[in-house]
């Protein structure tokens, strides 16, 4: 069994349960500028772009993007504050996982503006050895690079990590880094209810992936 030493985490679906605000806000931003109800499949197939490139991508008139992105930051945090708590199961896994001295890292498609308000709001700053947004990298998922970005700053070989997230985009690219892969599908609500490309393994409680680390910490 390879011995955990640090964990990757996508963060959206998978620290925290923030993606109906995401898909809330976009649709608000192209009902309002676009005149366009979208659902929240549609919203998921622009996904990949940070949200600043995703509205510069889809809004036809280049005069009202930086309006719109504006919007689109005032809606997804007056929801994130509304609507949105840490789980206490993904509280217990970051408080475990630091408690062992095991280095995380975010890895996400965000932007780092979208990233630090969700950190901030739900108070998980502080926790992570490093987070790698979106517009951080030159390629984003489900290209590795924010993957090997990682493994530079811990210092650590592919053999060394596990990466999670809930998205096909997440599990291709730790395929193609070849690190172990978890699929995330602890909330509700995640963008890929059955993936695409096959993980590892499923996990469907945070404390299983306690159990993997301490598993492995053991051996």
């Amino acid at each position: 069994m390879r011995t955990v030493q640090a964990v990757l985490f996508d963060f959206d679906g998978t620290l925290a349960d923030t993606l109906p605000v995401s898909f809330n806000a976009f649709r608000a931003v192209f009902l309002k500028y676009e005149g366009k109800l979208l659902t929240d499949a549609e919203i998921v197939q622009t996904f990949g772009p940070t949200e600043e490139e995703i509205i510069a991508n889809h809004i036809s008139n280049p005069a009202h993007v930086d309006e719109a992105i504006e919007y689109y930051y005032e809606v997804f945090e007056k929801d994130l504050q509304e609507h949105v708590q840490l789980s206490k199961a993904i509280q217990e896994l970051v408080l475990k996982l630091s408690a062992l001295r095991i280095p995380m890292v975010i890895i996400t498609g965000k932007s780092r503006r979208c990233l630090d308000i969700c950190l901030q709001n739900l108070k998980l700053t502080g926790y992570f050895v490093a987070t790698i947004a979106g517009d951080e990298v030159k390629r984003s998922k489900p290209d590795p690079e924010g993957i090997f970005k990682a493994l530079e700053i811990l210092n650590l070989s592919t053999e060394d990590v596990v990466f999670v997230g809930d998205s096909d985009a997440d599990i291709t690219a730790g395929k193609s880094a070849q690190v172990l892969t978890i699929g995330a599908h602890w909330f509700d609500t995640v963008q890929n209810a059955q993936f695409g490309v096959e993980p590892d393994d499923i996990y469907t409680r945070p404390d299983q992936l306690i159990a993997l680390v301490t598993g492995s910490q053991s051996n």
